[in-house]
């Protein structure tokens, strides 16, 4: 995917909502709100465009997943392959392969949660004593 390509197609849509938007709102007063929204709805719509561009149907349908599972690694994952994309690092479309490979890289990097147990020391229980029956 050449840059000049996603670029011009991403002016498109953002011209082509702009103008549904105009229609719709005819100029109401008080837009700030809707207008942040609207803003946010075209980000997202690009993003959805670009994203459709570069995966292959399984490979967005498994982001799609790993979407309702957790959301910030989704986000994730669309960002650096936006990035990619823009960048001219992308030759072709990403496969499910491909992205499971980028989710092991982005799991490698990630700092693991860990839960640390703290157990008592020195506690006594009654209920010891009945064990040794």
């Amino acid at each position: 995917m050449a840059d000049a390509e996603l670029e011009q197609i991403r002016k498109a849509r953002l011209e082509q909502l702009k103008a549904q938007q105009g229609a719709s709102s005819g100029g109401a007063p008080g837009g700030g709100q809707s207008q942040a929204e609207a803003q946010k709805q075209q980000e997202a719509e690009a993003r959805q465009s670009i994203l459709n561009q570069i995966l292959h149907p399984e490979a967005a349908d498994r982001l799609g997943r790993i979407r309702l599972v957790k959301e910030s690694r989704a986000t994730d994952i669309e960002n650096r392959l936006i990035t990619l994309a823009r960048t001219g690092q992308l030759r072709q479309k990403v496969t499910e392969a491909q992205l499971k490979d980028l989710l092991a890289a982005v799991a490698e990097n990630q700092e693991e949660e860990r839960i640390v147990v703290d157990r008592r020391k020195g506690w006594d229980d009654e209920d010891d004593d009945l064990l040794d029956l």
